[in-house]
C-alpha cells in the first residue's frame, strides 16, 4: 500500500504541487532455495537412438544402392534392417550408461565423453579384422562413427559437470 504525501511547497514559481507515494507497508522478503535441476537423459536418449537409428539405417541403405555389399568372407550380408535393430539397442545401452553415470560418477559428462569415445573406437575392430572388403569395412566404420556423433553429444548435453 501507498500513500501520496505534499511537500508543502506553496511557491509563485511553482506551477504544481510536488507529490511522492510513500509506502506504508513493507512486503516480508522472499528466500528461495535452489534446488538441483535433474536432466532428464531417457527422454532425450531414446529420441536420439530413434535418429540415430533412422540415419544409419538410411546411410546404409544408399551405401548399399552404390554397390557396399556390407558380406564378410563367408558372403553373408547385413540386411539393412539390421543396421536399424544394432544400432538402436547399442544407443540404449549408451542411455543406459549415461543415466548411471549421471548418478555414480564425480565428473558425469567428462566421464561419459571419455568412456564412449573409447567404445567407439574400439566398435571399428572388427569391422577392420572380420573379413569385409574394404568398402564395406569403410562404410561400416563410418556408420559407427555417425551414430557415435549423434548420440555422444545428445547425452553428454543432458549430464552435469560435477555431481
Amino acid at each position: 500500500f501507498f500513500f501520496q504525501a505534499e511537500d508543502g511547497i506553496r511557491d509563485y514559481k511553482v506551477t504544481g504541487v510536488q507529490t511522492c507515494a510513500l509506502p506504508i507497508s513493507v512486503q516480508a522478503p522472499v528466500t528461495t532455495v535452489a534446488t538441483p535441476v535433474r536432466r532428464t537423459v531417457w527422454k532425450h536418449g531414446v529420441a536420439a537412438a530413434a535418429a540415430a537409428s533412422v540415419v544409419t539405417s538410411t546411410l546404409a541403405a544408399l551405401a548399399s544402392a552404390a554397390g557396399v555389399s556390407f558380406a564378410d568372407q563367408a558372403g553373408v550380408s547385413i540386411p539393412i534392417l539390421g543396421f536399424t535393430q544394432l544400432t538402436f539397442v547399442f544407443s540404449l545401452i549408451g542411455v543406459g550408461l549415461a543415466a548411471v553415470l549421471a548418478r555414480k560418477a564425480r565428473r558425469p559428462r567428462a566421464t561419459f565423453v571419455r568412456v564412449t569415445v573409447a567404445l567407439t573406437v574400439l566398435s571399428l575392430v572388427p569391422d577392420a579384422t572380420f573379413g569385409f572388403d574394404v568398402a564395406s569395412a569403410v562404410s561400416l566404420m563410418t556408420l559407427h562413427v555417425v551414430a557415435a556423433a549423434i548420440m555422444v553429444p545428445v547425452l553428454a548435453g543432458r549430464l552435469a559437470d560435477l555431481r
